[in-house]
């Protein structure tokens, strides 16, 4: 098989922007828990690093928001936000847009997909990338997952697109990472940032871990809505990596830090 990693992160801009005004000891856990994916995602020795998240306005917009859009660039620039309030300076990540388009074009036969040879990331992105490939060494293939205008990805069709990931991925040589990034429940942009549902966090990571595919397409918009924030939505690029990687999830962090906005999440899923 070509998939060799899976894994789930947070993507919080607080992360690496506010990382100054966090609780030394929580903050230092989180990072330690990013540092053990990194260890696990490196072990995997992959050729390519697929990184899934819900974009934040940076690239589509309401005259033109995909279901589903993949990379299929050079390279991309990053962070499309400001470096001094993220915290990490410009880079350019390598693409492969060979690669892309092989993955694209199998994934097409089951999920209609966007492309774009132009894309500038966000944290959704780049966040993660700082933890997880600090070198900026892997070829990136960015995906995104409607999670911000409705109407939202429908959950079944998330959950179809990691199968057709899943199914692309075995059909090249490469050996392929996959990362799901985004929050649990939070509620960025609005007066009740920094609020989590702790609880809600923990019932939706446990559905995570044992791959519960009946439980977490179970969840509805509007009850994410309500317990999990808007930000909440972002579980689909978490049940994606889930359909793609098939196995049972292992937590290595996840606990909330307010002042970042989201119960910081790394956890990785066994290949099968």
């Amino acid at each position: 098989m070509s998939l060799v990693f899976a894994g789930v992160c947070s993507h919080a801009p607080g992360i690496t922007g506010r990382a100054h005004l966090a609780e030394p000891a929580a903050r230092d856990a989180f990072y330690a828990g990013m540092a053990q994916m990194r260890a696990e995602l490196e072990a995997a020795q992959p050729d390519a690093v697929i990184v899934m998240a819900a974009e934040h306005f940076a690239n589509f917009f309401m005259n033109n928001m995909p279901a589903f859009a993949m990379g299929m660039g050079k390279r991309y620039d990053a962070p499309i936000e400001d470096p001094a309030w993220l915290g990490i300076e410009k880079v350019q990540v390598p693409g492969n847009p060979e690669l892309s388009k092989r993955l694209i074009t199998e994934v097409m036969q089951s999920v209609d997909v966007a492309f774009a040879e132009e894309w500038k990331f966000d944290h959704g992105i780049i966040v993660p990338l700082h933890f997880l490939t600090p070198r900026y060494d892997k070829n990136i293939i960015p995906v995104n997952i409607n999670c911000q205008g409705p109407p939202l990805t429908p959950l079944h069709r998330a959950w179809a697109f990691g199968d057709a990931l899943r199914r692309a991925c075995d059909k090249v040589t490469e050996r392929i990472a996959l990362v799901g990034t985004g929050g649990i429940s939070h509620w960025p942009a609005t007066p009740d940032s920094g609020k989590v549902n702790w609880e809600w966090d923990q019932r939706f990571m446990d559905h995570w871990c044992r791959n519960d595919k009946d439980a977490m397409l179970a969840y509805t918009d509007e009850e994410t809505l309500r317990d999990a924030g808007q930000g909440g939505f972002e579980i689909r690029t978490f049940m994606a990596v889930a359909a793609a990687a098939r196995g049972l999830g292992k937590i290595l962090h996840c606990a909330p830090i307010p002042i970042f906005a989201v119960s910081c999440t790394a956890a990785t899923m066994a290949v099968v």
